[in-house]
C-alpha cells in the first residue's frame, strides 16, 4: 500500500511526501531549502516591518491601515512578476523559489501568496476554487481575526 500527500506551496513548488510502509521512505524538503525559507523568512519580516512602519507614518493616518496595504500590494506584484518569470522562463531553482517565494514574500505578506494561489486556480481554470479561496480567506479570515480578539477578551479581562 503506497499512499502519497502533495503539498502546494505557493507558486506551484510543490513537496511530495511519499509514505511507503514496504520500503520506509520518505521524501522531504532538504534542510538546505528549509535554511533558505527560514533565512527569506526572516529579510521578508523584517522588510515588511520597515515598510509597513515608514507607510503607516508618512500616510499620517490612524484611520486606515496604508503600511499594511502598501505591502500586500507590493507583494502581489511581486509575487505575480516573478511567478511568470518562474514559469514562462525556467528562472529559479528550486532552492531559490523556496527562498523568494516562500521565504522572502512569504515572510513580507503571506497575502501575496493568496493572490497567487487564487490567479494560478483561475489559470488552471477552476474558477469555482478560485472564488472559494477568496470566500474563505477572507470570510472565515475576518471570523477568526474577530474569534481570537474576543479569546484573549474573555482571557484577560
Amino acid at each position: 500500500m503506497r499512499m502519497m500527500l502533495r503539498l502546494s506551496l505557493s507558486t506551484r513548488f510543490n513537496c511530495t511526501l511519499v509514505i511507503d510502509p514496504v520500503k520506509e521512505k520518505y521524501f522531504m524538503p532538504s534542510l538546505l531549502s528549509v535554511f533558505y525559507v527560514a533565512i527569506g523568512g526572516a529579510l521578508g519580516s523584517v522588510s515588511r516591518y520597515l515598510l509597513g512602519t515608514w507607510t503607516q507614518s508618512i500616510s499620517k493616518s490612524i484611520d486606515f491601515p496604508y503600511g499594511t496595504l502598501t505591502v500586500n500590494l507590493i507583494g502581489c506584484f511581486v509575487i505575480g512578476f516573478l511567478s511568470q518569470l518562474a514559469e514562462a522562463r525556467g528562472a529559479f531553482t528550486p532552492e531559490t523559489r523556496a527562498f523568494v517565494f516562500i521565504g522572502i514574500l512569504g515572510g513580507f505578506t503571506t497575502f501575496s501568496s493568496f493572490g497567487n494561489d487564487t490567479v494560478n486556480l483561475l489559470h488552471d481554470g477552476e474558477t469555482f476554487n478560485a472564488l472559494l479561496n477568496i470566500g474563505a480567506n477572507v470570510l472565515f479570515g475576518l471570523i477568526l481575526v474577530s474569534l481570537g480578539r474576543t479569546v484573549a477578551y474573555w482571557i484577560w479581562r
